[in-house]
């Protein structure tokens, strides 16, 4: 089986899960924060070297605010409990995405544990919050430009260090699931050749045994990166 180094997975429903049980909306969130942990380690046992997971995007401070506040209080607690178990086994914490927006707790928190992690070489987990892939794209743009980097000097190995991705390889395979068949900002750039995999499974019932799935399917594809 061909194991890909680096998967993306979009962590996509949560409140139908929850809604689909009668459950409140934050029992959804925390299911499936639960299974962030268990389907990382899982992956990491199989080989991968990089996971990176959508958590929150820049478009989530639409929801309401007692939700967002319970999902920032949830990252806090994840960065604690659940993220902890990963660094003990020599995983990598990163943070892709716009952190000055999160309050001080919580972004000392992520600062805390990429400080942490940043000598673990057992693996990456990146993280991505208040991320949004055109936002990212804008930014990289505006901090070449603070940069004065000629634009004869400007090429994509040269873009790809502005990103929040920096020293990062692109993702081979990206995972959504709850049956949408869109990447919705997700790693916008970083995506161009990435292949995808649908499930209609919602995030909290995904399981070892969907990610092995996935993991045969991308086996069976033939990546030719518009060559032959």
């Amino acid at each position: 089986m061909k194991i890909p180094e680096h998967i993306g997975i979009i962590l996509d429903g949560n409140r139908r899960w929850a809604k689909s049980r009668n459950l409140p909306t934050f029992e959804g969130h925390r299911q499936g924060s639960e299974n962030i942990t268990t389907i990382a380690n899982y992956a990491f046992d199989r080989g991968i070297k990089i996971m990176s997971v959508f958590a929150f995007s820049v478009e989530n401070w639409k929801r309401n605010q007692e939700e967002v506040g319970y999902l920032m209080d949830l990252f806090k607690l994840m960065l604690k409990d659940q993220f902890r178990i990963l660094a003990d086994r020599g995983i990598k914490l990163t943070v892709s995405g716009d952190i000055t927006a999160f309050d001080t707790e919580l972004r000392g928190g992520i600062i805390d544990a990429q400080n942490n992690t940043a000598d673990n070489k057992n693996g990456i987990f990146n993280v991505c919050l208040n991320y949004g892939g055109r936002e990212e794209i804008i930014q990289a743009i505006k901090k070449i430009i603070q940069d004065k980097i000629n634009p004869k000097d400007i090429d994509q190995n040269l873009f790809n260090k502005y990103l929040y991705t920096a020293g990062l390889p692109d993702p081979d395979l990206i995972i959504r699931t709850s049956g949408e068949q869109r990447l919705s900002g997700f790693l916008t750039w970083q995506s161009v050749y990435s292949e995808l995999y649908f499930v209609d499974k919602h995030w909290p019932d995904f399981s070892t045994q969907d990610f092995d799935k996935a993991l045969v399917e991308y086996s069976r594809r033939q990546r030719r990166f518009g060559g032959n």
